[in-house]
C-alpha cells in the first residue's frame, strides 16, 4: 500500500460517529485530514512557511472554508459553472474557524499559515460547518506547527427542551437554541448564535453542554498527534527583543500613559497623548539607533506600558478609558424618520459609536436567492453593515466589502431575524442598511439597535424591539472587572469581546470571543447577567424615541395586498403561458407574484398607488371567485345560439340565458330578443344543475313582472 492511514472514532450521545482519519489525502502539506460524519466528509489541510517574512510583528493566519457542489451531486451556477468567490455563508464558517485558532498561535510566532477546509462529499441532512473547526485543528495536531490546542467546534441546540449537539438539518425547524461553540480542552474561546428569547441560565448550559463534547474531540487529537509523533513541534526564532530597551520604556513612560488613560479624553485626544509620548521616548535616540529600535518601541509601549496602564486603571480604581464605572453605558440619543425619502431611517448614536439605518420595502422578487451547495431558497428579511474607512478616521481607499462586514452584519441580522415578521404576517420584502458613520466599539450592537428604530419608522409590525450591547473583561492575579458598553481600545486591550442582543423577555442572539484561558463559569453568568442590565436600559432609550411600530406604511411606500386562493385557481390566475397575469400587471401597472404552499396560492400585488392596487385586485379576485346563486352580474354575451346565450359572468366562468329567461315575453326565436354577441347583459344567477354543475342565468327575474302574468310551463327543445 502506497499510504498509512490512521483513523480515530468519536461516538455522539445518540450513536451517530465522528470519524478522523489522516495519511491518505494531501499528503505533501504540512498537515492533513479527512473528517467524515455519515456521509459528509471535510478535508483540512495546513501549511505554513518556514520564515517569518521581514518586519511582521503579528500572526499572519489565513483560513480559507469552501464547499464543493460536486459534494452534492449539483452543478453550480452562473456563467462560469464553477466555484467563484466564497459566499457569505463560507466567509462566516471561514470566521468561526480563525477565531478560535487565532489566540492559540504562539505570540512570537509570525510565520504564514494557510488553514483550508473543503466539504468535498455532503450528506444534505448534516450540517457540515459544526464539523469545519474540528477539521482545521486536526491537520494542525498532525502538523509540526507551533499551536496551542487542539480545539474543536460543535454545535448545540435546545429541540424540545433536550440539547442536542450536531443536531441534522431536519431537526433545526424546532429548535429555539443554535449556537456553534469553540474550545480547548480547559476553556471557552468561542461562541456564536442565535435564540428565540432564551434565558441567561439557558445559554449557559448549552455553552457547558457543548464543551463536554468539545474534550473529547480535543482527547481524540492528542492521541492522534502522539501516535504520528507530532507532539514535538518545529523551531523557530522570530522575535529578537532588547530587555534593556523594554525597561527603559517601561520606567520612563508608564506614570504619563497612566496619566493619561486616567484624564477621562475622547479617543483621538487620548491617542494623540499616547502616540506624543511614545514620539518623545524615541526622540532621544539617533536615525541609525531608530531603524532598529523603532519596532521595538512600538511594540512595548503598546504591550508593557498602554495596555499595562488600562487594565491597572480598571482593576484598581475602577476607572475606564473615558471616566465611567464599570457597568456604566455611555451616552445615547437616537431619531428616527431622518432621511426624508427612505421607507424607513433611523439614527442611533451611543458614545462615539453612530449608525445610519434604513430600511427598504419590495416584493417578493426583491428577496435574496440563495443557491449554495447545501441550502437553496429565498430570504425574505435581509440586513448589510458598512464599515466606511472615515468612520474611524482613518486615511484609506474604500475596497471590496470585508469579512468583518459580513459576520457583523450576519450577527446583527440573526439578532433581529426572530422579531421581523415574514411569510403570511408580512408580504413585503424587507432590506435593511447600517452605514457606520462613527465608531468606537460596539458598531454591530448600534447596528442592532438603530434596525429596530428603522424597523418600527417604516411600519414594520415588529414583533418586539430588540437592543444590544457589547462587554468585555479586564482579569490579572486572580481580579477581574467586566465591562459594559465597551470601547474599542477596551476590546483591543481587553480579554474578552462579549456581544448579547435581545428582547426585554430573552436573548435573540450571541458573539464571544475569549482571549484568556480559564474563564471561570460564574464570570460568564455576572457577565451575561449585567449584560442584560444594559440591554434593558438601551431598550428604554430606544422606547423614548419610538415605542410602537407605525401603524401605516409612509404614502409613497409602494403598497402590496395579500391574497389566499386555492391552489386549483393559480393556473387560471396565471393563464396560458402568463398571459393573464402578464395582461393585468400590464394594465394595471403593478407587480403580481404567486407562491404555492399548503394546497394554497399566495398572491402578493405590489403596487404604486392605490387605484392601481384595487384594479389588479379586482380582476384577481374576479378569476377566482366562485358565482353565488342570487348574486346579480354584468355579464359580456360570448355566443348565440337557437335556444339562448351563453353570457360570461365572471373572467373565464360563462353560464346559459335561456331564451324562456330573457323576458317574460315568449319568443319564438333568438333574432326576435335583439340579443347579438358582444353585449352586455344585466343577469341573475338562478341555478346551478346538480348534474352537470352548469350555471343557469335569468334575465327575467329582474325585470318587473306584467300585470295578471301566468307562468307557463318550460318549453321543450328539440335540440341543445
Amino acid at each position: 500500500m502506497l499510504y498509512n492511514e490512521v483513523k480515530k472514532t468519536i461516538s455522539l450521545a445518540d450513536g451517530r460517529t465522528i470519524e478522523v482519519s489522516t495519511g491518505k489525502l494531501a499528503k505533501q502539506a504540512d498537515g492533513a485530514v479527512v473528517v467524515k460524519m455519515g456521509d459528509t466528509m471535510l478535508l483540512g489541510t495546513v501549511v505554513a512557511a518556514k520564515e517569518a517574512k521581514p518586519d511582521v510583528d503579528f500572526m499572519p493566519l489565513s483560513v480559507e472554508y469552501r464547499e464543493k457542489y460536486a459534494a452534492a451531486g449539483r452543478y453550480p451556477g452562473g456563467f462560469l459553472k464553477r466555484e467563484a468567490r466564497p459566499n457569505d455563508s463560507e466567509i462566516l464558517v471561514s470566521r468561526l474557524i480563525d477565531r478560535a485558532l487565532r489566540p492559540l498561535f504562539p505570540s512570537d510566532f509570525h510565520a504564514e499559515v494557510f488553514v483550508n477546509v473543503y466539504l468535498i462529499s455532503a450528506d444534505r441532512d448534516i450540517q457540515p460547518d459544526a464539523l469545519a473547526g474540528l477539521a482545521a485543528s486536526a491537520a494542525l495536531a498532525v502538523s509540526d506547527i507551533p499551536f496551542g490546542g487542539p480545539i474543536s467546534e460543535v454545535r448545540v441546540a435546545r429541540i424540545g427542551g433536550q440539547f442536542v449537539v450536531n443536531p441534522a438539518f431536519s431537526q433545526m425547524a424546532d429548535a429555539d437554541l443554535d449556537l456553534m461553540v469553540g474550545a480547548t480542552y480547559d476553556n471557552v474561546l468561542m461562541v456564536e448564535g442565535e435564540m428565540k428569547e432564551v434565558s441567561e441560565e439557558v445559554m449557559i448550559e448549552a455553552i457547558k453542554v457543548a464543551h463536554d463534547e468539545i474534550k473529547r474531540h480535543c482527547a481524540l487529537q492528542l492521541e492522534l498527534s502522539k501516535e504520528l509523533g507530532k507532539e514535538t513541534k518545529r523551531e523557530y526564532c522570530h522575535e529578537s527583543n532588547d530587555e534593556e530597551l523594554r525597561e527603559k520604556i517601561v520606567s520612563e513612560t508608564y506614570d504619563k500613559a497612566y496619566s493619561v488613560a486616567t484624564s477621562g479624553s475622547s479617543k483621538h485626544e487620548r491617542s494623540e497623548a499616547f502616540e506624543a509620548i511614545e514620539s518623545e521616548f524615541a526622540a532621544q535616540f539617533s536615525e541609525e539607533e531608530l531603524a532598529v529600535k523603532k519596532p521595538l518601541i512600538k511594540k512595548y509601549f503598546h504591550d508593557d506600558v498602554m495596555k499595562r496602564a488600562m487594565r491597572n486603571m480598571i482593576l484598581d480604581e475602577g476607572k475606564r478609558l473615558d471616566g465611567r464605572k464599570t457597568d456604566e453605558i455611555r451616552p445615547i440619543w437616537s431619531e428616527i424618520d431622518y432621511l426624508p425619502c427612505a421607507h424607513g431611517s433611523a439614527l442611533f448614536t451611543r458614545g462615539e459609536t453612530q449608525s445610519l439605518t434604513t430600511v427598504t420595502l419590495g416584493t417578493k422578487l426583491d428577496q435574496k436567492m440563495k443557491d449554495e451547495v447545501l441550502v437553496q431558497g429565498e430570504e425574505q428579511f435581509v440586513l448589510h453593515y458598512n464599515f466606511p474607512a472615515f468612520s474611524t478616521g482613518e486615511a484609506r481607499p474604500q475596497r471590496s466589502l470585508s469579512r468583518r462586514e459580513i459576520g457583523h452584519g450576519n450577527l446583527a441580522w440573526r439578532a433581529l431575524k426572530p422579531m421581523v415578521p415574514v411569510g403570511e404576517e408580512n408580504p413585503y420584502a424587507i432590506r435593511v442598511v447600517s452605514d457606520i458613520l462613527e465608531s468606537n466599539g460596539s458598531s454591530s450592537m448600534a447596528t442592532v439597535c438603530a434596525g429596530t428604530l428603522a424597523l418600527m419608522d417604516a411600519g414594520v409590525k415588529l414583533k418586539k424591539p430588540v437592543s444590544g450591547i457589547a462587554m468585555g473583561l479586564i482579569t490579572e492575579n486572580g481580579k477581574f472587572a467586566v465591562l459594559s458598553d465597551i470601547l474599542g481600545d477596551e476590546d483591543h486591550l481587553g480579554d474578552m469581546d462579549f456581544k448579547v442582543t435581545g428582547t426585554a423577555d430573552g436573548i435573540t442572539a450571541t458573539q464571544m470571543d475569549i482571549k484568556v484561558d480559564g474563564l471561570p463559569y460564574d464570570v460568564l453568568e455576572k457577565a451575561l447577567m449585567q449584560a442584560k442590565a444594559g440591554r434593558l436600559h438601551i431598550l428604554g432609550k430606544l422606547r423614548e424615541t419610538i415605542d410602537t411600530p407605525r401603524e401605516d406604511y409612509k404614502p409613497f411606500v409602494p403598497r402590496i395586498v395579500q391574497i389566499v386562493i386555492p391552489s386549483d385557481f393559480i393556473g387560471a390566475v396565471i393563464g396560458p403561458g402568463g398571459k393573464i397575469i402578464q395582461e393585468i400587471q400590464k394594465t394595471t401597472g403593478t407587480t403580481i407574484t404567486i407562491t404555492e404552499a399548503d394546497n394554497k396560492g399566495f398572491v402578493d400585488i405590489f403596487g404604486p398607488d392605490k387605484d392601481a392596487l384595487d384594479a389588479a385586485l379586482g380582476r384577481v379576485k374576479a378569476i377566482v371567485a366562485v358565482p353565488e346563486v342570487g348574486e346579480i352580474y354584468k355579464g359580456k354575451v360570448r355566443s348565440v345560439v337557437p335556444f339562448g346565450a351563453f353570457v360570461e359572468i365572471l373572467p373565464g366562468k360563462d353560464a346559459l340565458l335561456h331564451i324562456s329567461e330573457v323576458d317574460y315575453k315568449r319568443f319564438e326565436t333568438m333574432e326576435q330578443t335583439g340579443i347579438k354577441e358582444g353585449d352586455v347583459l344585466e343577469v341573475q344567477l338562478v341555478g346551478v344543475d346538480a348534474k352537470t354543475g352548469k350555471y343557469k342565468l335569468s334575465r327575467k327575474a329582474l325585470l318587473p313582472k306584467p300585470e295578471g302574468y301566468v307562468e307557463r310551463p318550460p318549453r321543450e327543445d328539440k335540440k341543445r
